[in-house]
């Protein structure tokens, strides 16, 4: 590493109730490089994605093994499938629901916190689950759905914009100068024009590079095993890319707290 000091990014979408543990790999490859080369960590957190399946969480029964995926609840149709992560809102009785069916999955510390934390959206609740693990000591976190962060990104070509739709606001897709929703297959729905500006914009998947980057001008990036197949790394000669560290099960949940 000759940058001195380093800023050591890693990158991800709200990935579950408790974090994925390909997750946990890059905060631990991380916290690694930073040990031998000093310099800061940063957590780009991608909580503008929309996707509700990138939250189901895959945990193993404590007697059978026999491996079950969990997930949030959502207040309605139109927010579980356009709402962005970060204004995904949790109903009451999810949290109850929950604790109840964990014991059979993890240890008492990992009910306890799911039971305590008071966080009322999707995104907002994973990220406060990973502070209870204690795996965002000493980490700066930048959130994609904020709205400072958004003004002072660069424009890309491909993007998102939050907007609102029968009563709720949606992450619609910029396309050929309108937006719109996918509907499924080829069919999508088509948006009436509104006025927006650059603090409800995200980035699409291939644009998530030079955005980030614009905001973040970190020095080294994690990369997991899906992202190294469509970075643009070309777009961002000035970072090097490290590939996260090898972690087996890697799309199951990491449910270990601090004693």
């Amino acid at each position: 590493m000759s940058a001195t000091p380093p800023i050591i990014a890693f990158g991800q979408q709200p990935c579950g109730i408790f974090p994925r543990r390909f997750l946990y790999a890059k905060i631990v490859t991380a916290r690694r490089l930073q040990r031998e080369h000093g310099g800061s960590i940063v957590f780009f957190y991608h909580d503008s994605d929309h996707d509700p399946r990138e939250t189901e969480t895959g945990l193993r029964h404590r007697t059978s093994g026999e491996l079950q995926w969990l997930n949030f609840a959502f207040e309605n149709r139109i927010q579980r499938k356009y709402s962005p992560l970060h204004l995904k809102r949790i109903p009451p009785d999810w949290r109850d629901r929950m604790v109840r069916q964990l014991p059979a999955f993890v240890e008492p510390a990992a009910v306890r916190a799911v039971r305590d934390c008071t966080e009322t959206t999707v995104a907002g609740f994973c990220l406060a689950i990973m502070r209870a693990m204690g795996l965002l000591e000493g980490v700066s976190v930048v959130r994609s759905s904020d709205p400072a962060v958004r003004r002072t990104a660069c424009a890309v070509a491909g993007f998102f914009v939050d907007v609102p739709y029968e009563g709720e606001i949606v992450r619609a897709r910029h396309h050929e100068g309108r937006l719109r929703l996918h509907a499924g297959g080829d069919q999508f729905i088509t948006l009436t024009e509104q006025a927006w500006d650059p603090a409800q914009v995200s980035p699409s998947r291939d644009s998530r590079l030079r955005w980030m980057q614009s905001v973040l001008h970190c020095t080294h990036y994690i990369a997991g095993a899906g992202e190294q197949a469509y970075l643009r790394t070309e777009e961002t000669p000035e970072i090097t890319f490290i590939h996260r560290d090898v972690i087996d099960r890697a799309d199951e949940a990491w449910t270990e707290f601090p004693a």
